[in-house]
């Protein structure tokens, strides 16, 4: 899958190094696009990757004229495929456990709240399979757009692992405990449809109309209200863990977080005058 700032047709010196910079990250009408760049090794997450990675997820969550984010693949084989095992193998081999280990909190700990966390909508374009960490990504994504041949494998258990990069918060409250139980004991390929039927897409298209059905909806997120979207990330995860009441209470104080927004005075005002408002992320 390209992204919108993709040109095939240059041959030029910046753009192979860009083909060779395992993470591409650029921001375009408040959408900041997020590309895994490793096509050829089915976009695997090797040290490399993983460090760019986790400073895009930060830069995205951190920069204010960033009002979307658009995570996705390149090529059309792979979302991603997980840790990269051969260098897993190499490290095993070569390093102590405690180091080999520390690629948890070092950069999927950061990675996955980033994307869960940060205070403005994030879209997975999942254009090919995403297994183990791969799949955890668009697990901590809003929206998951998939193309029609993606699909999910939840393989920790297949090398003898559990699970990490958040999946054993996301997953249950995506599908559900028992069937996270299922899927994460008895690993196997999910397709596209089984995906969209269990919760685990937002919806499925074509390959072909991937990169613009979910540029358009990133597009469309990016222009609508963006402090209350980041609310709504907030509550929904503070209710996961509260009671009704604490729950009521929390929505009271984002409710009033949100009234005092331009976007709320602007959308109010655009109601009274029968035309759609125009929000500014504020």
């Amino acid at each position: 899958m390209t992204s919108p700032t993709d040109s095939p047709t240059d041959t030029s010196t910046e753009a192979a190094a860009v083909r060779a910079t395992p993470v591409r990250y650029a921001v375009e009408a408040g959408v900041a696009t997020i590309t895994l760049n490793r096509p050829d090794a089915a976009n695997s997450l090797d040290l490399a990757t993983k460090e760019a990675l986790r400073d895009a997820v930060a830069a995205a969550a951190a920069d204010d004229s960033v009002r979307c984010v658009l995570l996705t693949g390149a090529g059309d084989r792979a979302f991603c495929a997980g840790q990269d095992l051969r260098e897993h193998v190499a490290a095993l081999r070569d390093r102590p456990l405690e180091e080999v280990w520390s690629t948890v909190p070092e950069h999927y700990i950061p990675i996955a709240r980033g994307l869960a966390t940060m205070p403005k909508p994030v879209v997975a374009a999942v254009n090919g399979v995403a297994a183990g960490a791969g799949a955890a990504l668009a697990f901590a994504c809003d929206f998951r757009v998939l193309s029609d041949t993606a699909g999910f494998n939840l393989a920790f258990t297949a090398i003898g692992l559990s699970c990490d990069t958040g999946t054993s918060w996301t997953l249950p409250r995506l599908v559900g405990h028992a069937r996270a139980v299922d899927l994460l004991m008895r690993p196997r390929t999910i397709s596209a449809e089984e995906a969209e039927r269990i919760g685990l897409a937002t919806s499925v298209v074509p390959a072909a109309d991937l990169a613009g059905a979910a540029c358009a909806l990133a597009r469309e997120l990016a222009a609508g209200p963006t402090v209350a979207y980041a609310a709504v990330r907030e509550a929904l995860a503070y209710a996961s863990h509260s009671s009704l009441e604490e729950a009521l209470e929390f929505e009271g104080a984002t409710m009033r977080r949100c009234g005092a927004t331009a976007d709320h005075a602007n959308a109010v005002a655009a109601f009274v005058a029968k035309r759609r408002p125009e929000f500014e992320g504020r």
